[in-house]
């Protein structure tokens, strides 16, 4: 594995004024000096010609990579006019914040039910070297493996969880399945170089084919929820008026009174339309 180092380089301001008078020098020494200084003159002409190949301007949050005959001779984070080894090739290298959001994907969750879904990656470049030789073209790598992951991910939690099941969903409990993904996306891209500084869903969905019937289902499952509040606060209110009658002693109910009071007050607040009471002139008995 290829780790990033330093390079060496100097300064570019300070060697384009030393080429500079070099060059002149060199250029005015070729008409001026004679026989074999001449030929020496015209040497170094040449020799200043391809030193001003080693320029090379470095952007704030780039590096370039410098290279010799194929061998990592290290990185330039330094910002400004750089001069190197001319013999050097250079490749830039971006070590800004980027995201993409990945296409939308059709899985099936871990409950066999066909979803569409999609993510946002948020990462950035920290190791130069390792994004240039450890992987082939980093920023196709990234994309690639973040979408293995998402379908990883949505192949291991249900879109919803029911009642019973205690395991994370994708769609309650965005914030865990968030932070999942992100260190699922790290691990596969730590050999790239890169740093993951978010990972989050952006679509989340049944798929069409199964959307409707979906709808229906968690239509139903929200008027059972409903339905059992209901009941149990109605038991609940039956229960203090029964125990405040008998305390206050307000009337006595046998058992069969009881039940029918029971059941009245019950219609009456289990009930979805408004009630319309009845005066009773008989007894219960009759």
């Amino acid at each position: 594995m290829v780790n990033e180092t330093e390079a060496r380089s100097g300064s570019g301001y300070f060697l384009l004024v030393v080429l500079l008078i070099l060059q002149v020098a060199s250029g005015a020494a070729i008409f001026f000096l004679p026989g074999f200084l001449k030929i020496a003159a015209i040497l170094a002409t040449i020799v200043v010609f391809i030193c001003w190949c080693g320029f090379y301007m470095v952007q704030p949050n780039q590096g370039k990579v410098l290279q010799l005959f194929g061998q990592y001779a290290g990185t330039d984070r330094t910002t400004g006019l750089r001069w190197a080894n001319p013999l050097y090739s250079k490749q830039s290298v971006s070590l800004r914040v980027r995201n993409f959001e990945s296409g939308r994907l059709k899985v099936n969750d871990a409950n066999g039910n066909p979803i569409e879904i999609a993510a946002v990656i948020v990462w950035k470049v920290v190791d130069t070297a390792e994004a240039v030789f450890e992987v082939d073209d980093y920023e196709n790598y990234v994309t690639i493996q973040s979408e293995a992951a998402l379908r990883n991910l949505a192949t291991t939690y249900p879109y919803e969880h029911d009642t019973e099941d205690e395991r994370l969903s994708l769609r309650s409990d965005s914030n865990a399945i968030a932070q999942k993904l992100k260190n699922e996306v790290q691990d596969r891209l730590q050999k790239a170089g890169v740093d993951v500084l978010e990972a989050r869903l952006s679509h989340l969905a049944y798929a069409p084919e199964i959307a409707q019937a979906m709808l229906q289902r968690q239509q139903a499952s929200a008027v059972l929820a409903a339905r059992r509040i209901i009941v149990q606060g109605a038991v609940g209110m039956v229960s203090d008026a029964l125990e405040q009658l008998k305390a206050q002693e307000v009337v006595e109910l046998d058992a069969e009174r009881k039940a029918a009071m029971v059941s009245n007050l019950l219609v009456v607040l289990c009930g979805d339309q408004q009630a319309k009471p009845v005066i009773n002139t008989g007894t219960i008995y009759s």
